[in-house]
């Protein structure tokens, strides 16, 4: 058998040690023949790939980023529409080409998606679940996210110091376009006083009143914010431009934030961006960890032919479940979790 390994999407820590645990596993265990396309589809689309095996994958479970690169450019040529079969024909005819047996997709709710279109339309394929949002179903973590929360608790702990030093109120901005997991658990992690998620709109009366009570126990607030976060009545704070998907590009709600919570209390207030900072660098333990169990059950379930599934961690285990358990909505923090951690704030 030869699989096809394609990453899509944002970049994520971890994707390398998936990388390496499915071609170990797959390559030295049960025999498969594994190339990477580079760039995602557009290696697909233009013949851009590499044999996957023991030496290429050398070294890489500690290494940030994604050696075979991903993009998001469109896998089909054209919107499949209601006949399935001739959207596929033109991916059938490439995998032909290139002689791939199967598909491995790395990435989160979009590329699970375009899993799920190949596996209805009869193209073998098993998906690897990344996002540093966490906010894929069917799985309790996915692979980045811890990476990403520990980069943005580090930098709640030096932006409190900085903060008490000058009795400022910080306000840092993370990521987290309709999902705030990032936001709630770097939160608490570093003791945030405030943390906003876009599933759940505050007032700037009420920001203000927690960071106020904050003062007036002779401290300096640290609040941390997810950038889809909205104020009640407000919009999401946009900057130019479109995303790789179409959508508006988020980012500047701290720098939109921070002057009003000044206004409304008087305290000095200063805003940080924490951006791609929170992708890039050596993935966490956990997350090469998880990662790497990841590819090797994605391997295994490729033995067995477990096609048009996704490798999920599902407590302490890594099961293999149905695409149509990854897609079609958004894993979003539940109320009562954020509502659990909100009688904290202040």
């Amino acid at each position: 058998m030869r699989i096809g390994v394609l990453c899509s999407g944002g970049d994520s820590p971890g994707m390398n040690a998936a990388i390496r645990g499915a071609v170990l596993r797959g390559v030295d265990v049960h025999g498969f023949e594994m190339v990477g396309f580079m760039d995602g589809w557009r290696g697909f689309h233009e013949g851009d790939l590499i044999e996957l095996d023991r030496t290429a994958v050398r070294g890489l479970s500690p290494l940030g980023g994604v050696v075979l690169g991903t993009s998001r450019v469109p896998p089909f040529e054209a919107p499949i529409g209601d006949d399935v079969e001739a959207g596929l024909a033109p991916i059938e005819a490439k995998m032909e080409q290139y002689g791939i047996d199967a598909f491995m997709l790395i990435g989160g709710n979009g590329t699970q998606t375009v899993a799920q279109i190949l596996s209805g339309g009869g193209i073998p394929v098993i998906g690897l679940p990344k996002t540093i949002d966490n906010d894929l179903s069917g799985t309790d973590f996915t692979f980045g996210f811890d990476t990403a929360v520990s980069i943005a608790a580090e930098a709640i702990d030096r932006l409190r110091t900085t903060g008490d030093s000058h009795r400022r109120c910080m306000v840092l901005e993370v990521m987290g376009r309709d999902a705030g997991w990032i936001a709630l658990h770097a939160g608490m992690a570093g003791g945030a006083q405030v943390s906003l998620i876009p599933e759940r709109p505050e007032s700037i009366e009420q920001v203000s009143e927690w960071v106020l009570s904050v003062r007036d126990r002779g401290r300096s607030s640290l609040v941390v914010v997810a950038e889809g976060f909205k104020l009640k009545g407000g919009e999401s704070v946009v900057r130019d431009g479109l995303d790789g998907y179409g959508r508006p590009r988020l980012g500047g709600v701290a720098e939109t934030l921070a002057p009003l919570i000044e206004q409304h209390t008087g305290i000095e207030t200063r805003a940080t961006v924490l951006g791609h900072v929170q992708r890039g660098g050596s993935p966490t333990a956990f997350d090469r960890v998880l990662a790497t169990r990841t590819g090797m059950a994605a391997a295994d379930a490729a033995r067995s032919g477990q096609w048009g599934t996704m490798a999920a961690l599902k407590g302490d285990r890594v099961e293999m479940v149905p695409l149509e358990e990854a897609v079609g909505r958004l894993k979003t923090v539940p109320v009562a979790r954020y509502e659990e951690v909100r009688l904290n704030f202040g």
